[in-house]
Parts: structure tokens; C-alpha cells; sequence
């Protein structure tokens, strides 16, 4: 892959993971939770949920969900259910975290969490689909342009999640009262909600 290809693909990547989106507004949402280093098991299960999608475009099972539009609204459906209840699930608690992590819930569940966020996304296949062979060259090995453009993908979007992660938890210690609290939750669900309902109209 020459540099010029590299630094498009770069450019990409960068406006691909600042747009708002369910990632963002998860990493944002556990960021205002849980403060940055809180967050980290959840930057780093949206990142595994990505590699997996951009595993399966890279075996070419993402063209199976392109062409099944049933298998394609069954995973729609899925991930945008799951973030409204999460972002539900925010709105009716009344309790929040307090600055030690204590309390938080445990590393796997926050990873686990998120990479159903990333990997219940159908939309970010199909836009996979689209996107990775516009930096390919036929004429080259497929792997390691692959890998090229895996890592890079990759190493940006944990840069912006955890960026968004990290702007986000500079809010919490000034949301520490009960009231704040209330507020802080229903802000992060509604993030959520929005990103699931962003989702529901994701088309092929």
C-alpha cells in the first residue's frame, strides 16, 4: 500500500470514528459513568466488536448479510433493542457512581456490553463492505493489505472512543449530587436511546 493510499485511508478512518454513532455514544456514556480509566474495558469491547466485523468482511461473510435482508433487519433489530434497554435501563436509576470504581460493575460485563454494541450493528458491515476494498489493490497480496487496513482502523477508533471516553468523565466530578446524578443518567441513556433509534433505520 504506497502513502498516499495509507493517508486516505487514515483520513477515513479519523472521520469514520469521530461521527456520532452507537460507539460514541456508548464510550461517552460509560466515560460519564465510570470516568476514563473505568471506561477502558468497554473502549477495548467496541474495539473487538469492530475486529470481529472487520473479521467477517475480511472472510467474506459480510457479503451473506448484504444480500439477506431478513438476516440483516434480525441483527438491526437486535443491537438497537439492546441499546434502548440499556438506555432505559439508565434513565430509570436513580443511583450513580461514585468516584472510586468500587461499585462499578465488573470489567467483563462493561466489555461484554459493549462489543454487543459494536458486533449488533449491521450497518458498520455494510459500510465495511464498501469501504475496505476502496483501499485494496488487486494486484498486491490481499493479507497484508488486510492487516494494513485492520490496524489502522483499529488504532483509530480505540484513539477516538477512548477521546470521547475521556471527554465525557470530566463532566462526572461536577455531577455528584443526587440531582446531578438523575440528570447525568438520563443524558447518558437518552445517548443511548438515540443511538438505537438511529440504528432501527439503518437500511441495505
Amino acid at each position: 500500500m504506497s502513502i498516499e493510499i495509507w493517508l486516505a485511508l487514515l483520513s477515513a478512518a479519523i472521520l469514520i470514528s469521530l461521527s456520532p454513532g452507537a460507539g460514541a455514544a456508548t464510550a461517552m456514556s460509560y466515560g460519564l459513568n465510570h470516568g476514563v480509566r473505568g471506561a477502558a474495558p468497554a473502549v477495548a469491547g467496541l474495539i473487538a466488536g469492530y475486529g470481529t466485523q472487520l473479521l467477517v468482511v475480511a472472510v467474506g461473510l459480510g457479503g451473506l448479510v448484504a444480500a439477506s435482508p431478513r438476516l440483516f433487519l434480525t441483527i438491526k433489530w437486535i443491537g438497537a433493542g439492546y441499546l434502548i434497554w440499556l438506555g432505559l435501563s439508565l434513565w430509570r436509576s436513580d443511583t450513580g457512581l461514585r468516584l472510586g470504581l468500587s461499585n462499578a460493575p465488573g470489567v467483563r460485563q462493561r466489555f461484554v456490553s459493549a462489543y454487543l454494541v459494536n458486533i449488533t450493528n449491521p450497518k458498520g458491515i455494510i459500510f465495511l463492505i464498501a469501504l475496505v476494498p476502496q483501499f485494496m489493490d488487486p494486484a498486491l497480496p490481499r493479507l497484508p493489505q488486510l492487516l494494513v487496513i485492520a490496524t489502522t482502523l483499529l488504532i483509530v477508533d480505540w484513539s477516538v472512543m477512548t477521546g470521547y471516553s475521556g471527554l465525557a468523565s470530566r463532566l462526572r466530578y461536577l455531577m455528584q449530587s443526587p440531582r446531578a446524578v438523575r440528570w447525568q443518567n438520563r443524558l447518558s441513556g437518552s445517548a443511548l436511546i438515540l443511538a438505537g433509534l438511529v440504528l432501527s433505520t439503518a437500511t441495505l
